[in-house]
């Protein structure tokens, strides 16, 4: 009875049993608000980033009421920690620089859940931003277009200080793109370029519109040119055919179904100008052997 006594009334044991205690309850109060607060906000990315900023309050939260329980033992390891704590903070200079990039990645506007980016060489689309590292489901690789692939990849945050950051989507989210089309010499090249403009004005028509808007806020925010936003042919001659290119924009996501529904409309329309308009291929020249007359 008296060891069971003294273990409850035991000093280190109450500060443990005291910060277990109030470590649950600041960690459940964080939970609560995160549940019935931060849960009604309706854009999506705000809210996302209220709950991982309320995560990371908790966690500060306990760290002090630990430095509060145990305050009175801190005061003789301050020199102990001193020293300690620059072998500590080398040793993990990675993980601090990923902490770092995290809070420059959630206030300096780097990018967010849902941007297309390229990070140390990986290109995929934002999934998740953690304090030390960012989850990218990833793009490419040995999947032709822009589709996943199926991987998902976590790259530390430190990289947005040691590499340029690649974002498809931040203030822009359109891309331009382009199409190239082999003519073959003797067609009408100036029914060609009409076809290839009437389609790209068809598919891609709808997001040279919604991008005009964009950029108008693009051109406001940086210091940036006026760019063509609509549809564009150009045609270049070489040693094998009339080569025509159509540059558009597009959407972010949709430029393998755009490419597709692109090329099927140049399709439709060639077959439809009745030979007007011929697609070329390689040609090869065999150059014969020279006659080889024998006397005897």
């Amino acid at each position: 009875m008296e060891k069971i006594e003294e273990l409850l009334f035991n000093d280190t044991i109450g500060k443990v049993v005291a910060f277990i205690i109030g470590a649950i309850i600041i960690w459940s109060i964080g939970r609560l608000i995160q549940n019935k607060v931060f849960s009604k906000i309706k854009d999506t990315d705000s809210r996302y980033k209220a709950k991982k900023f309320g995560s990371f309050l908790a966690w500060l939260a306990i760290i002090i009421y630990f430095s509060i329980v145990y305050s009175n033992k801190l005061g003789g390891l301050t020199v102990a920690l001193g020293v300690a704590g620059a072998g500590i903070a080398f040793a993990l200079q990675e993980v601090i620089a990923s902490v770092a990039g995290w809070l420059a990645i959630l206030f300096g506007g780097f990018y967010k859940t849902g941007d297309r980016v390229q990070l140390g060489g990986i290109k995929g689309d934002v999934i998740d931003i953690g304090v030390l590292r960012t989850t990218v489901m990833e793009l490419g690789q040995w999947v032709d277009g822009d589709l996943y692939n199926g991987r998902i990849v976590r790259i530390a945050n430190s990289f947005v200080f040691k590499e340029p950051v690649f974002n498809y989507s931040a203030d822009f989210p359109f891309l331009w793109d382009e199409v190239k089309i082999p003519v073959k010499f003797g067609s009408d090249y100036q029914l060609a370029e009409e076809l290839i403009q009437k389609a790209g004005d068809k598919i891609t028509g709808t997001y040279a519109e919604e991008a005009k808007g964009k950029w108008k806020e693009m051109t406001e925010k940086y210091l940036i040119e006026s760019a063509n936003i609509n549809p564009m042919v150009s045609l270049v001659a070489n040693d094998n055919w009339v080569e025509f290119t159509l540059r558009y924009i597009v959407d972010f996501k949709k430029r393998r179904i755009t490419k597709n529904e692109i090329f099927k409309e140049i399709l439709s329309s060639v077959d439809k100008s009745q030979g007007k308009v011929i697609l070329a291929s390689a040609t090869f020249e065999l150059v014969g052997m020279p006659e080889v007359s024998l006397k005897k």
